[in-house]
């Protein structure tokens, strides 16, 4: 079973039940009470984007608050990391609605073309930069990555505009 990151926008009362109930937290894992609209499967694109980021130029500042947006502030609940399973190295972390719109932001500063063209265009050389997805990667890789920037700068945004969290995990 491969392990793909994935993020869902929620309202800060519903991150609040998460932090008080492992069952609240689980029923958000599990998929089964979330919009799809407001899910989103980033697969293994986050080390692919961080790097790429970094490739880029990104300065520090920024790439760390890119960063924040797979990595989150804080672990939500962590009860739940001994519920049946969950990834124990991959808690489940979440940015407030207040920390969201700063990851939008900075997302929003780094073009999707600028990341397209950070990337290699040689294979060898895209793998020893970006890891393995580009190894795995089938078609042009600098434009998929281009594409998982921008879907991830329109999920971030659109959690900002409508004032959402944004929960993290590996599942």
């Amino acid at each position: 079973m491969a392990i793909t990151q994935q993020l869902v926008r929620i309202p800060a009362t519903r991150l609040a039940a998460c932090r008080q109930s492992v069952a609240a937290l689980d029923e958000l894992c599990s998929f089964t009470s979330t919009p799809d609209e407001d899910r989103l499967d980033l697969n293994w694109w986050p080390g692919a984007l961080t790097r790429a980021w970094a490739l880029a130029g990104v300065d520090a500042r920024t790439l760390a608050v890119l960063r924040r947006g797979f990595d989150g502030d804080g672990e939500v609940n962590p009860a739940y990391r001994e519920h049946p399973g969950t990834i124990w190295e991959h808690p489940v972390v979440a940015l407030e609605a207040s920390r969201v719109g700063e990851v939008a932001e900075a997302l929003r500063a780094v073009p999707p073309t600028t990341v397209q063209a950070a990337v290699p265009s040689n294979a060898e050389e895209a793998e020893a930069a970006l890891g393995g997805i580009a190894r795995e990667a089938v078609g042009d890789l600098a434009g998929q990555l281009a594409r998982q920037h921008a879907i991830l700068r329109d999920f971030y945004g659109e959690a900002a505009r409508r004032g959402l969290a944004v929960v993290l995990w590996w599942d």
